[in-house]
């Protein structure tokens, strides 16, 4: 790699970490750390929101999809678009409601406000360990990027170096740095996909030409995917627009429900159409290129590619010197955007949730207290980065363990009548236990859906079994 573009990409980094130590002295409580104060609009919020949404996984993740099975792919980020709709209708009110009569800072919080604190804790649980898992995902993510854009920079060195990065700057400077560095990150991925990216790599594979003639016509189709694929996505993501602690988070911090409400309308479209087709095309971009033998000289020997993998080999041989930099930057500002602020919801779940429960942590300073908690999310973050290779599927089990279990619970504590927390309780237990046990168990499932899915009736089953069983001894278990 030519050093003007490694001069490029240190000094975006420098510029995130920066941007950290801006609001290191300017966060004073654990609302300003959190939750911004309570004072952020809804442009920020909203490019904040499909920064987060559309991160590493999903830059990555995309373009290997694309690579795999072409525009169909654009498919996915259509449920983002649905979940974050839906959930500015008929959440965001209710949300942003609570928060301002109660000063929330965490999701499990709600949990505390209408059913009790065992069932706010077993959330902070599931929500704590789902997060970090997708911390991982962005490092690995960026890890990925890094070594296959860097010469002689193997895969060990850039997990330490990425989640140095992003830990570092939001250790200091909390949300209002995870927002602000997002809004900055989402310009430079869209200027650099926009006018860097796709209009090279077009030229580069011989446009439609080259397209037609190195892959098959399903690519360029929507419909090459199946019914359960759509589904698993769907039944995946949409409620995570429900379930998301960084999401309640950026509610939280938004001066009225109106600005929420903005927000993630500008989210869903940012979503789909425009990430989707654009990270898309990008791998499919790719895979014409391997094709075509041009990845073949970006590593000696290459024989073999793992579908995440051509994209960054295919940005990396493209491209001239200096736009090489600024494209790196762009992705990397992705992922960042992403890990960062999975870093701060693990981290309220921790410190807000867990941890001041325990009257020894309670007495220490809440400020200092969440920036040490949330350095050690962010080191245990990346040592389980180290144990994994797929990046979409890291964030797709995140998802999923997060989903399934508390996806009932919280439609129940905002629209359910007959509200009950020993229903909520093992609603949300029995719902992750069967989601994981069914990924860990690697069984053939009925209809070929994901174990989400089964995970998110088991957790209906037993809420609505619970919640309307007569006997009131058994509603008191919780």
């Amino acid at each position: 790699m030519h050093l003007i573009d490694i001069v490029i990409f240190v000094v975006y980094m420098l510029l995130m970490l920066g941007i950290g130590y801006y609001f290191l002295y300017r966060n004073t409580s654990t609302e300003d750390y959190y939750v911004g104060g309570r004072s952020m609009g809804s442009w920020h919020v909203g490019l904040s929101v499909v920064a987060t949404d559309v991160g590493g996984g999903f830059s990555i993740g995309l373009g290997g999809l694309g690579f795999v099975m072409g525009l169909s792919g654009t498919w996915m980020l259509f449920t983002g678009l649905l979940g974050a709709w839906i959930s500015a209708v008929v959440l965001i009110p209710r949300v942003h409601k609570m928060s301002s009569l109660s000063n929330l800072l965490t999701f499990p919080q709600i949990f505390k406000e209408i059913f009790n604190a065992r069932v706010a804790l077993l959330a902070a649980i599931i929500s704590a360990i789902g997060y970090m898992g997708f911390t991982s995902s962005q490092i690995l993510a960026g890890a990925k990027l890094a070594a296959a854009t860097f010469d002689g920079l193997n895969m060990q060195t850039a997990l330490v170096i990425m989640g140095l990065v992003a830990v570092v700057y939001t250790v200091m400077g909390g949300i209002k740095a995870v927002i602000y560095t997002d809004t900055v990150q989402w310009i430079i991925l869209m200027g650099g996909l926009i006018f860097i990216g796709i209009p090279l790599g077009y030229f580069a594979i011989g446009g439609m030409e080259g397209i037609r003639a190195e892959v098959p016509d399903r690519f360029l189709r929507f419909d090459n995917l199946s019914w359960q694929t759509f589904v698993n996505w769907g039944i995946t993501i949409i409620p995570i627009w429900f379930t998301g602690m960084t999401l309640y988070q950026r509610i939280y911090s938004c001066r009225s429900a109106q600005q929420a409400r903005k927000a993630w309308f500008i989210a869903g479209l940012f979503e789909w159409p425009v990430m989707a087709f654009m990270g898309v095309l990008l791998g499919l971009f790719a895979k014409v290129a391997w094709e075509q033998g041009i990845l073949n000289g970006a590593v000696e020997g290459l024989t073999e590619i793992d579908p995440e993998m051509g994209l960054p080999l295919f940005l990396k041989t493209i491209l001239p010197a200096g736009l090489t930099g600024l494209m790196l930057a762009a992705y990397f500002s992705a992922i960042m955007s992403t890990a960062d602020s999975c870093l701060m919801a693990a981290s309220g779940n921790v410190v807000t949730d867990l941890l001041e429960r325990i009257s020894y942590f309670a007495a220490k300073n809440p400020l200092r207290l969440s920036q040490i908690s949330t350095l050690i999310i962010g080191m245990l973050a990346v040592i389980l980065a180290a144990f994994m290779e797929n990046v979409l599927e890291l964030m797709l089990m995140s998802y999923a363990f997060m989903v399934s279990g508390l996806f009932i619970p919280v439609l129940a504590a905002f629209f359910d009548k007959k509200k009950s927390a020993a229903a909520a309780f093992w609603g949300m237990l029995t719902g992750g236990c069967t989601t994981l046990s069914l990924i860990v168990l690697d069984l053939s499932l009925p209809l070929g859906l994901d174990p989400n899915f089964y995970g998110i009736i088991t957790s209906l089953m037993v809420y609505l079994i619970i919640s309307r069983w007569p006997a009131k001894k058994f509603k008191s278990i919780v």
